[in-house]
Protein backbone atom coordinates (compact mmCIF):
# COMPACT_ATOMS: atom_id res chain seq x y z
CA UNK A 1 0.00 0.00 0.00
CA UNK A 2 1.25 3.84 -0.50
CA UNK A 3 1.63 6.12 2.11
CA UNK A 4 -0.51 8.66 3.60
CA UNK A 5 -1.35 11.71 0.85
CA UNK A 6 -4.21 13.18 -0.60
CA UNK A 7 -5.15 13.57 -4.51
CA UNK A 8 -4.51 16.66 -6.76
CA UNK A 9 -6.75 16.13 -8.65
CA UNK A 10 -10.71 14.03 -8.86
CA UNK A 11 -9.20 11.92 -11.39
CA UNK A 12 -6.63 10.30 -8.73
CA UNK A 13 -9.42 9.20 -6.71
CA UNK A 14 -10.51 7.01 -8.80
CA UNK A 15 -7.51 5.52 -9.56
CA UNK A 16 -6.21 5.19 -5.86
CA UNK A 17 -9.31 3.61 -5.36
CA UNK A 18 -8.31 0.91 -8.19
CA UNK A 19 -5.14 0.56 -7.57
CA UNK A 20 -4.82 0.50 -3.22
CA UNK A 21 -8.37 -0.47 -2.28
CA UNK A 22 -8.79 2.78 -0.71
CA UNK A 23 -8.39 6.54 -1.35
CA UNK A 24 -9.26 10.26 0.40
CA UNK A 25 -10.42 13.25 -0.88
CA UNK A 26 -10.02 16.12 0.96
CA UNK A 27 -12.86 18.38 2.06
CA UNK A 28 -12.44 21.44 -0.59
CA UNK A 29 -12.42 19.01 -3.37
CA UNK A 30 -15.65 17.34 -2.21
CA UNK A 31 -17.00 20.60 -1.70
CA UNK A 32 -16.26 21.88 -5.29
CA UNK A 33 -17.37 18.58 -6.91
CA UNK A 34 -20.64 18.33 -5.45
CA UNK A 35 -21.16 21.43 -5.54
CA UNK A 36 -21.71 23.06 -2.35
CA UNK A 37 -20.50 25.52 0.04
CA UNK A 38 -19.15 25.53 3.52
CA UNK A 39 -22.72 26.68 4.09
CA UNK A 40 -24.26 23.94 3.42
CA UNK A 41 -22.43 21.16 4.75
CA UNK A 42 -22.82 23.17 7.98
CA UNK A 43 -26.26 22.72 7.73
CA UNK A 44 -26.15 19.19 7.15
CA UNK A 45 -24.22 18.59 10.34
CA UNK A 46 -26.77 19.72 12.72
CA UNK A 47 -28.73 16.94 13.00
CA UNK A 48 -25.76 15.31 14.36
CA UNK A 49 -26.90 16.84 17.43
CA UNK A 50 -29.83 14.79 17.62
CA UNK A 51 -28.99 11.27 17.20
CA UNK A 52 -30.70 8.62 19.49
CA UNK A 53 -28.84 6.31 21.09
CA UNK A 54 -27.53 2.79 19.68
CA UNK A 55 -29.49 0.60 22.06
CA UNK A 56 -27.66 -2.86 20.46
CA UNK A 57 -24.34 -2.48 21.56
CA UNK A 58 -23.16 -5.79 23.16
CA UNK A 59 -20.06 -4.35 24.52
CA UNK A 60 -22.36 -2.60 27.53
CA UNK A 61 -21.23 0.31 25.88
CA UNK A 62 -23.15 3.51 25.94
CA UNK A 63 -21.19 5.93 23.95
CA UNK A 64 -22.77 5.44 20.41
CA UNK A 65 -25.52 7.63 18.89
CA UNK A 66 -26.84 7.33 15.32
CA UNK A 67 -29.51 7.28 13.23
CA UNK A 68 -29.90 4.98 9.79
CA UNK A 69 -32.04 5.42 6.40
CA UNK A 70 -31.62 3.18 3.20
CA UNK A 71 -31.53 4.42 -0.59
CA UNK A 72 -31.53 2.95 -3.98
CA UNK A 73 -29.56 5.02 -6.31
CA UNK A 74 -30.87 3.79 -10.68
CA UNK A 75 -28.85 4.56 -13.81
CA UNK A 76 -25.65 4.86 -11.50
CA UNK A 77 -23.24 4.58 -14.32
CA UNK A 78 -24.89 7.57 -16.41
CA UNK A 79 -24.65 10.61 -14.74
CA UNK A 80 -27.35 12.11 -16.37
CA UNK A 81 -30.44 9.74 -16.22
CA UNK A 82 -29.44 8.76 -11.88
CA UNK A 83 -32.35 8.86 -9.99
CA UNK A 84 -31.95 8.20 -5.94
CA UNK A 85 -35.00 7.34 -4.17
CA UNK A 86 -35.20 6.68 -0.28
CA UNK A 87 -36.58 3.07 0.46
CA UNK A 88 -39.31 2.54 2.86
CA UNK A 89 -37.47 2.35 6.82
CA UNK A 90 -35.69 -0.84 6.86
CA UNK A 91 -33.31 -2.72 9.21
CA UNK A 92 -29.67 -2.93 9.48
CA UNK A 93 -28.15 -6.33 9.43
CA UNK A 94 -25.12 -7.84 8.72
CA UNK A 95 -24.27 -12.00 9.19
CA UNK A 96 -21.71 -12.75 11.56
CA UNK A 97 -18.98 -13.59 8.75
CA UNK A 98 -18.38 -10.05 8.47
CA UNK A 99 -19.26 -8.28 12.58
CA UNK A 100 -19.41 -10.89 15.04
CA UNK A 101 -20.16 -8.75 17.13
CA UNK A 102 -23.26 -7.19 16.09
CA UNK A 103 -24.48 -9.36 13.51
CA UNK A 104 -26.66 -11.93 12.38
CA UNK A 105 -29.79 -10.16 13.92
CA UNK A 106 -31.95 -7.37 12.82
CA UNK A 107 -30.90 -3.50 14.27
CA UNK A 108 -33.65 -1.46 14.02
CA UNK A 109 -32.43 2.36 14.43
CA UNK A 110 -34.66 5.76 13.95
CA UNK A 111 -34.56 7.46 10.05
CA UNK A 112 -32.68 10.49 9.15
CA UNK A 113 -34.42 13.47 9.51
CA UNK A 114 -36.43 14.41 6.05
CA UNK A 115 -34.64 17.87 6.41
CA UNK A 116 -31.31 16.22 5.90
CA UNK A 117 -32.36 13.71 3.13
CA UNK A 118 -34.05 16.03 1.50
CA UNK A 119 -31.11 18.63 1.31
CA UNK A 120 -29.61 19.53 -2.23
CA UNK A 121 -26.26 18.72 -0.92
CA UNK A 122 -27.47 15.22 0.60
CA UNK A 123 -28.88 13.91 -2.64
CA UNK A 124 -25.89 15.51 -4.70
CA UNK A 125 -23.52 13.70 -2.59
CA UNK A 126 -25.27 9.69 -2.83
CA UNK A 127 -25.62 10.43 -6.50
CA UNK A 128 -22.14 11.84 -7.36
CA UNK A 129 -20.57 9.32 -5.20
CA UNK A 130 -22.38 6.77 -6.46
CA UNK A 131 -21.79 7.89 -9.84
CA UNK A 132 -18.32 7.50 -8.79
CA UNK A 133 -17.97 4.25 -7.52
CA UNK A 134 -19.60 3.11 -10.92
CA UNK A 135 -16.81 4.23 -12.74
CA UNK A 136 -14.66 2.47 -10.93
CA UNK A 137 -16.37 -1.19 -10.82
CA UNK A 138 -19.41 -0.88 -13.94
CA UNK A 139 -22.73 -1.06 -11.72
CA UNK A 140 -26.20 0.63 -12.77
CA UNK A 141 -28.06 0.55 -9.53
CA UNK A 142 -26.43 0.73 -5.67
CA UNK A 143 -28.17 -0.20 -2.78
CA UNK A 144 -27.11 2.23 -0.02
CA UNK A 145 -27.31 2.30 3.71
CA UNK A 146 -26.66 5.21 5.37
CA UNK A 147 -25.25 6.00 8.84
CA UNK A 148 -25.04 8.79 11.43
CA UNK A 149 -22.62 8.44 14.05
CA UNK A 150 -21.50 10.36 17.21
CA UNK A 151 -19.44 8.24 19.70
CA UNK A 152 -18.67 10.17 22.46
CA UNK A 153 -17.02 10.03 26.18
CA UNK A 154 -19.34 10.81 28.26
CA UNK A 155 -17.94 7.01 29.63
CA UNK A 156 -14.59 7.80 29.44
CA UNK A 157 -13.86 5.97 26.39
CA UNK A 158 -15.66 5.67 22.94
CA UNK A 159 -15.20 3.27 20.58
CA UNK A 160 -16.23 4.06 16.74
CA UNK A 161 -15.51 0.22 15.75
CA UNK A 162 -16.26 -2.08 18.90
CA UNK A 163 -16.70 -5.36 16.63
CA UNK A 164 -12.88 -4.23 16.07
CA UNK A 165 -11.07 -4.83 12.41
CA UNK A 166 -13.91 -5.55 9.59
CA UNK A 167 -15.30 -6.16 6.58
CA UNK A 168 -19.03 -4.81 5.75
CA UNK A 169 -20.07 -6.95 3.42
CA UNK A 170 -20.73 -4.77 0.43
CA UNK A 171 -18.82 -3.32 -2.94
CA UNK A 172 -17.74 0.67 -1.31
CA UNK A 173 -17.69 1.98 2.13
CA UNK A 174 -17.02 5.97 1.93
CA UNK A 175 -16.40 7.49 5.72
CA UNK A 176 -16.85 11.28 6.32
CA UNK A 177 -15.83 12.93 9.25
CA UNK A 178 -17.41 15.81 10.23
CA UNK A 179 -16.45 16.70 13.93
CA UNK A 180 -13.30 15.84 16.64
CA UNK A 181 -14.49 17.62 19.34
CA UNK A 182 -12.20 17.80 22.65
CA UNK A 183 -10.83 14.01 21.39
CA UNK A 184 -7.98 12.38 21.37
CA UNK A 185 -7.54 8.61 19.11
CA UNK A 186 -9.81 7.77 16.27
CA UNK A 187 -6.90 6.44 14.09
CA UNK A 188 -8.01 5.12 11.40
CA UNK A 189 -6.54 1.70 10.16
CA UNK A 190 -6.72 -0.12 6.92
CA UNK A 191 -5.14 -3.34 5.96
CA UNK A 192 -5.25 -5.35 2.97
CA UNK A 193 -7.48 -8.70 3.09
CA UNK A 194 -4.90 -10.69 1.84
CA UNK A 195 -1.74 -9.74 2.63
CA UNK A 196 0.33 -7.73 4.75
CA UNK A 197 0.35 -4.36 4.28
CA UNK A 198 -1.62 -1.51 5.68
CA UNK A 199 -1.55 2.21 6.55
CA UNK A 200 -2.86 4.08 9.65
CA UNK A 201 -3.39 7.96 10.25
CA UNK A 202 -6.08 10.62 11.61
CA UNK A 203 -8.84 12.13 9.85
CA UNK A 204 -9.31 15.67 11.22
CA UNK A 205 -10.58 18.23 8.67
CA UNK A 206 -14.40 18.27 8.47
CA UNK A 207 -16.18 16.85 5.47
CA UNK A 208 -12.58 15.13 4.53
CA UNK A 209 -13.73 11.52 3.14
CA UNK A 210 -12.03 8.16 3.26
CA UNK A 211 -13.61 5.67 0.30
CA UNK A 212 -12.69 1.78 0.81
CA UNK A 213 -13.49 -1.55 -1.57
CA UNK A 214 -14.68 -3.47 1.15
CA UNK A 215 -13.75 -6.54 -1.17
CA UNK A 216 -9.94 -5.99 -1.03
CA UNK A 217 -9.39 -3.74 2.38
CA UNK A 218 -10.73 -4.59 5.42
CA UNK A 219 -10.70 -1.50 8.34
CA UNK A 220 -11.30 0.28 12.00
CA UNK A 221 -10.59 3.21 14.02
CA UNK A 222 -9.38 3.25 17.94
CA UNK A 223 -10.93 4.26 20.15
CA UNK A 224 -10.96 8.07 21.87
CA UNK A 225 -10.49 9.48 25.29
CA UNK A 226 -11.42 12.93 26.40
CA UNK A 227 -8.97 15.95 26.36
CA UNK A 228 -10.99 17.76 29.12
CA UNK A 229 -14.80 16.87 30.57
CA UNK A 230 -16.25 15.88 27.20
CA UNK A 231 -15.86 15.41 23.93
CA UNK A 232 -17.26 13.39 20.64
CA UNK A 233 -16.29 11.98 17.18
CA UNK A 234 -18.89 12.69 14.07
CA UNK A 235 -18.84 10.94 11.09
CA UNK A 236 -20.83 9.85 8.30
CA UNK A 237 -20.60 5.96 6.72
CA UNK A 238 -22.14 5.39 3.16
CA UNK A 239 -21.84 1.65 1.91
CA UNK A 240 -22.53 0.69 -1.38
CA UNK A 241 -23.72 -2.82 -2.54
CA UNK A 242 -24.76 -3.78 -5.70
CA UNK A 243 -26.51 -7.03 -5.49
CA UNK A 244 -29.24 -5.52 -2.40
CA UNK A 245 -29.50 -4.88 1.35
CA UNK A 246 -28.30 -7.34 3.29
CA UNK A 247 -30.88 -9.32 5.14
CA UNK A 248 -31.57 -12.51 7.16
Amino acid sequence: MRSLSYPAQLDDVGAALRHDGWALMPRDMLLHWLPAQAADADTLHTSWSDLPPDTHLRDGGHYRFRRHSCFVLEHANDAARATLAQTPHRAHWQPVTYNALHGGFERWFEPMHTDTTAHPMWQALLTRLGSLLAEVKPVSTWFIEAHQFRVDTAGGIGRPTPEGAHRDGVDFVAVLMLERHGIKGGETRVFEADGPNGVRFTLTAPWSMMLLDDERVIHESTPIQPLGDHGWRDTLVLTFRQSGFQGP
